[in-house]
């Protein structure tokens, strides 16, 4: 399947945005790691759902004292609770929109959602109204290697994944979510610990473009959803 090419620009341009405001993406991934670490054993060589949540804050650079602050309060027996959720809307000429949360109060959650979605161009939809035009897909990426060199490294470690892509300074993987941990092992077995950007992500099937009034709505509405404090992530069908 092709996806692909346009994607690594759309993650680095999030990060990017993202990096503006830390302290906010610090918060975010302190209650992402609180909730993996509950949801199983507070050690990320077990609870694999736990590691992938720290892959993912080392590419943020969230610092090391926020990490264990969230571990150590999961281990401490702590009992806030948080409902996984998952929105699906749509924002203006036809971009699409999936906004996954966490958060301890539902109805809060859902009020802030649709009111941005409605404040900024957009609209709420049902369950399975945007997801079926998005693929679950494990986004990995390491520079100073080519497309070949990762290509063989991948092979020798009997690891098939959907596409290799040279995308400007990185080589990206786009692998089944189930391979994130398979891809990872390959490159540490080759001796590669650093990684641009490491995401379990949902990927549009199509692209599109906005211009003029459009773009400028869509990124106002972007910006509101990930302003919200339940919301960890949006992914979308834009360029």
């Amino acid at each position: 399947m092709e996806l692909m090419g346009r994607k690594w620009n759309n993650i680095k341009e999030k990060k990017a945005a993202k990096d503006k405001n830390t302290s906010r993406i610090y918060a975010k991934f302190g209650r992402e790691i609180y909730v993996a670490a509950k949801q199983g054993e507070p050690d990320p060589e077990i609870n694999q759902g736990l590691k992938v949540v720290l892959e993912r804050a080392k590419t943020y650079n969230v610092p090391k004292a926020i990490v264990e602050r969230a571990i150590e309060k999961a281990k401490g027996g702590a009992e806030e609770n948080y409902d996984e959720l998952r929105y699906e809307g749509f924002g203006p000429a036809g971009s699409m929109i999936i906004v996954d949360a966490l958060t301890n109060n539902v109805n809060r959650t859902a009020a802030e959602v649709r009111a941005a979605f409605n404040k900024n161009g957009g609209n709420m939809g049902v369950n399975g109204s945007v997801s079926y035009m998005f693929e679950a897909t494990a986004v990995i990426g390491v520079e100073g290697k080519t497309e070949e060199e990762v290509l063989e490294l991948l092979m020798e470690a009997d690891v098939d994944v959907r596409d290799i892509l040279q995308e400007e300074e990185a080589v990206i993987v786009y692998a089944e979510p189930d391979q994130f941990h398979e891809v990872q092992e390959a490159f540490k077995a080759a001796g590669i610990t650093d990684f641009s950007v490491a995401e379990l992500t949902m990927l549009a099937q199509n692209d599109i473009a906005l211009s003029g009034d459009a773009q400028v709505q869509f990124e106002k509405l972007i910006d509101a959803l990930e302003d919200l404090e339940d919301v960890q992530q949006v992914h979308h069908n834009v360029e």
